[in-house]
């Protein structure tokens, strides 16, 4: 290897390659770390010494003072909803109603579409997110215009046209024949090119009528490596009125498993409401959950039974839900998370281990990309976040007085928003810096 084509960060670095639901000592820290870098990819990860006797000729980036974490891993965060933040006392239907649905439908215009998918990767990158399962727009060019914004940008980013028919405001509907033939486009243009990736999504069952569910399966079937996402069990009066749409179906996942919806290529956002048997079912077929609990209480949805996910071995990891959630910050929803399962009446105690790995490789994981992101095993792509405390801020305080590992990563999570974070890069290419003052 040529030394000279490397570069190594030293700096604290943290990660999680393993999953510290299920094993001890999951989480991998450095103090005085490096992580060097080759080609866009992780050539090794470790102390600092270590690094520097392996690669005796490569630059050194000196960052000591300042902390790497892998790239933030979002895996449900709606890209037309960025300027409805804030729109606090809605329960979910009426927030719908009042809120997400008038500007979505804003998104047919094109122009307004581009402006809103430049905010939108702007905000994901300037808050660490570097691989996102993004809800698309129900307007083929508006999605269009996310996947050319998340190439320009370089994120890695998962997304497709939003399938609905039924049960919205009608400026939003496809009809099925229609929303298959537009998503085949927008799949045969972006998925595979760069970083992006595709995705079909209903919105939910609520809004889908059976033709328009049995395009997704057709869409699915025929693009085996296309992903698919959509919501499930979110909030109690959805659940009810799917039940009545649907009086056929035993469940709310049932509706999705007639179609052949559910499996290893599903994340399924919220399930608050889930019962044992769906869960039972979901393990089985090994599809993820996206949990948002930011959103979950900003509607009052409900708690997440966190507990009895991971007692029924039903993976989940971490999602913004922007704009029903509070903001873009994945550090921030971590930490939602944490606090939410404290109050729980099943409570599932979240330490910086597990932290973490919902921000990183649990998401990694639920796309399908563990091999490729989420944590810094060596030939893994180099995506991470530089954090960097701000002078005379109370995190650079609380970090003096820190101890241990565990209490260094506590502190980032609870204290670290997105003025700590001042560079983010994806596959080793700069994807944000952000500017001194």
């Amino acid at each position: 290897m040529n030394d000279l084509s490397v570069e190594i960060f030293r700096a604290t670095v943290f990660h999680t390659p393993r999953n510290p639901f299920h094993e001890p000592h999951a989480l991998v820290d450095f103090e005085d770390g490096a992580l060097a870098v080759q080609d866009g990819r992780i050539a090794q990860c470790g102390g600092y010494s270590e690094a520097q006797a392996a690669y005796p000729e490569a630059t050194v980036r000196d960052l000591r003072g300042r902390f790497i974490l892998p790239g933030f891993v979002d895996t449900h965060v709606h890209f037309p909803q960025g300027r409805i933040l804030g729109g606090l006392g809605f329960t979910l239907l009426d927030w719908l109603e009042r809120l997400a649905l008038p500007e979505e439908a804003r998104l047919a215009d094109a122009d307004y579409a581009v402006t809103i998918a430049n905010e939108f990767v702007s905000a994901l990158a300037a808050h660490g997110t570097t691989t996102a399962l993004v809800f698309g727009s129900h307007f083929a060019p508006a999605v269009a215009a996310l996947f050319e914004a998340a190439a320009g940008r370089g994120l890695r980013v998962v997304s497709g046209l939003v399938m609905s028919d039924r049960n919205l405001r009608p400026e939003l509907y496809q009809s099925p024949e229609a929303a298959l033939r537009d998503s085949c486009e927008l799949l045969k243009r972006f998925h595979g090119k760069q970083r992006l990736s595709y995705a079909v999504m209903p919105r939910f069952a609520l809004s889908a009528s059976e033709a328009m569910l049995e395009s997704c399966q057709a869409l699915l079937s025929a693009h085996p490596e296309a992903r698919f996402t959509t919501h499930i069990n979110e909030n109690a009066d959805e659940v009810e009125a799917v039940r009545k749409l649907f009086p056929w179906a035993a469940d709310y996942l049932a509706v999705y498993e007639r179609y052949g919806l559910v499996g290893p290529r599903s994340v399924l956002a919220h399930n608050v409401h889930a019962d044992d048997e769906e869960l039972q079912r979901l393990s089985v077929y090994r599809a993820s959950i996206a949990h948002c609990p930011s959103s979950n209480a900003a509607l009052g949805s409900g708690i997440f039974p966190m507990a009895r996910h991971v007692a029924s071995d039903v993976p989940f990891a971490l999602g913004t839900d922007v704009g029903g959630g509070t903001g873009f910050g994945m550090m921030k929803e971590a930490l939602a998370a944490y606090l939410i399962q404290r109050i729980a009446s099943a409570p599932l105690i979240l330490v910086p281990a597990t932290m973490l790995y919902l921000a990183t490789r649990a998401g990694a994981e639920a796309l399908g990309m563990e091999e490729e992101t989420g944590d810094f095993t060596a030939r893994k792509s180099a995506d991470f976040v530089i954090i960097d405390p701000p002078a005379g801020g109370v995190l650079e305080a609380r970090l003096k007085c820190t101890e241990t590992p565990d209490q260094v990563l506590a502190a980032l999570f609870t204290l670290g928003g997105p003025e700590s974070i001042s560079e983010v890069r994806v596959g080793g290419d700069v994807v944000f810096q952000r500017k001194k003052r």
